[in-house]
């Protein structure tokens, strides 16, 4: 028997079986130069093998579409992003310019090109898009496979009810997998906001991920207890580990079918305070997956990832469409749109950011807003056009001082003139709101909020900022820590300016999704929690069930202690 507490818990529950590792024997990528009169002949060979790709994920579409079911909606949003990647003109015109000029053969034009665009997003500050990198990995897979003539069949040996074991999985590996025989998973590499981990949260399947190369050591068929509670693994488990994994695995369903009973109901304290709880959504596909969860809204619509999933920036109509859909899913709900928030390590390819020593302290979001208006008043149209359609805020991220809300309200202002002028409808009393993530914003808190409607805080950013300690650099990740008492105390200081000045205050970073953190949170005064849609049904239970007075006297002492109490 061996015992790992390892890995990242990125879909929570318990699981047992043998395990099934998930071995593959890549085929050797061609590295043979072309002659210039095979140049034709490699270009049609790629563009066959995209149109076969096509065929190939359309089906898969096809096949998500007559399930229908809430649990596909996060598939099918993957595979409709897989064919954008497919079809997508930059991707195309790199592989066929390293064809025509390099005179790389079509395999090995694609697989350089690749590695480019995935670099890109793996050296993003967001761990959500540096995970993007691994749609770009798995569209390639396939026109790999198409290329070489193969197919992978490394599940096709499934046959019984199993925890699967790999280095990593993509979302066409789980489709390959029949899902009815996966207990659970255990990935080596990968992060919580992987595709891997969000088809497992939507399935209902236990899954640890970034377990590390230990794992390795799992033989095939081992008998394997997966707690994705705690972040445990027991292979070649004793009479008595069985029997406690059971009492817990038991409790544990026990305690998710209760919050899954209840979760539309409203959430109300014990003694009667009403929190908003709401989801994080990046697409409209999003949203309407959000919606199953009975969320009370979007409480951050991440607008960057129109921008990121083609080579030229959207177009208006494009944003409004996009916008529009997310509003039509929340039917009545409010939606939080994030104006763009890029810059530091999530980058456009196709707009040049120029190199900085320290890009998380440079031009970034709404630094780059105000440097390019023409940019910023496409999106303030798009998305004034789609408040006409339902309730709509708009959320201006990294501000850092008055001059910079007032310069981006005064934006706004003139894009309201135009539509009004134009007879386009909009919604005149649309609220907007800034981003509480630099220390700056924090001290300014009181000024701030007599200017804005709403307050939302994004303690992804605001820890790391606070601290002095890169959420993405393993080296600090012990500094990286919510619930330090500087930034619990700087929430509490944003909560009450907030309040003084009558508007509310909300939490979109990962903070608000964390079950740990959620009483205390309420004893702050935070009044909406918004966080992964799956993640809302326990908090709406652990809040429930708690009382404001008791979470306001206990994080009283919390605060008060000059030491890191929890996390």
């Amino acid at each position: 028997m061996k015992i790992w507490n390892c890995g990242k818990i990125a879909s929570e529950g318990y699981a047992s079986g043998p395990a099934f590792l998930v071995c593959r024997e890549k085929r050797p990528v061609r590295k043979d130069k072309i002659r210039e009169e095979e140049i034709e002949g490699e270009i049609r060979r790629f563009e066959q093998a995209v149109e076969t790709g096509r065929e190939q994920l359309q089906k898969l579409l096809a096949a998500e579409a007559q399930s229908a079911t809430s649990e596909q909606a996060g598939n099918s949003a993957i595979f409709a992003g897989h064919l954008d990647i497919l079809t997508d003109c930059a991707l195309h015109e790199e592989v066929t310019g390293r064809i025509v000029q390099d005179l790389e053969n079509a395999q090995r034009a694609l697989q350089l090109s690749a590695d480019h665009y995935a670099g890109i997003f793996e050296t993003m500050d967001d761990a959500y898009m540096r995970e993007r990198a691994d749609d770009i990995r798995d569209v390639t897979q396939r026109l790999m496979l198409i290329l070489q003539g193969a197919e992978e069949t490394a599940f096709d040996t499934l046959r019984e009810t199993s925890v699967v074991v790999a280095r990593d999985l993509t979302p066409s590996d789980t489709i390959r997998m029949n899902m009815k025989l996966v207990a659970g998973i255990i990935t080596e590499k990968g992060g919580i906001t992987s595709h891997v981990g969000i088809i497992a949260r939507n399935r209902g399947i236990p899954c640890l991920v970034c377990a590390g190369p230990d794992i390795r050591e799992i033989r095939g068929q081992e008998q394997i207890l997966l707690d994705a509670q705690r972040g445990s693994i027991i292979t070649s488990p004793g009479r008595e580990e069985k029997e406690v994994f059971l009492r817990n695995a038991a409790a544990y369903r026990e305690m998710c079918k209760k919050a899954e009973e209840s979760a539309a109901l409203p959430c109300i304290t014990m003694d009667g305070r009403k929190l908003s709880i709401c989801a994080n959504a990046g697409s409209p596909e999003e949203a309407e997956q959000a919606a199953a969860y009975d969320v009370d809204g979007i409480g951050l619509f991440r607008s960057e990832f129109l921008y990121m999933q083609q080579g030229r920036f959207p177009t208006e109509d494009e944003q409004f469409q996009a916008y529009q859909s997310a509003v039509h899913w929340m039917k009545g709900r409010e939606v939080t749109i994030r104006t763009l928030d890029i810059g530091g390590d999530k980058g456009l390819d196709y707009f040049q950011i120029p190199k900085e020593d320290n890009p998380f302290l440079g031009c970034r979001a709404i630094r780059i807003c105000l440097n390019r208006p023409d940019i910023f008043k496409t999106q303030l149209r798009a998305i004034l056009r789609a408040s006409a359609f339902g309730r709509v805020r708009i959320l201006f991220p990294m501000i850092t001082s008055l001059e910079e809300l007032e310069k981006a309200q005064a934006i706004l202002g003139v894009c309201k003139d135009e539509l009004s002028e134009e007879g386009r409808p909009f919604d005149k009393g649309l609220e907007t709101g800034i981003m509480i993530e630099t220390p700056a914003a924090v001290l300014l808190a009181q000024e701030l909020a007599s200017r804005v409607d709403f307050f939302s805080i994004g303690t992804n950013d605001l820890t790391q900022y606070i601290l002095a300690a890169d959420r993405g650099n393993p080296a600090v990740a012990t500094l990286y820590n919510p619930f330090h008492p500087a930034v619990l105390r700087s929430i509490q200081h944003v909560i009450r300016a907030g309040h003084e000045h009558h508007i509310p205050v909300g939490m979109c970073g990962e903070l608000a999704g964390n079950i740990e953190a959620a009483r205390l949170l309420l004893g702050m005064g935070l009044d909406e929690f918004s966080m992964s849609a799956s993640g809302s049904p326990r908090i709406k239970q652990e809040l429930r069930a708690a009382s404001c007075e008791s979470a306001m006297a206990a994080a009283a002492e919390v605060l008060k202690s000059p030491y890191i109490v929890s996390g």
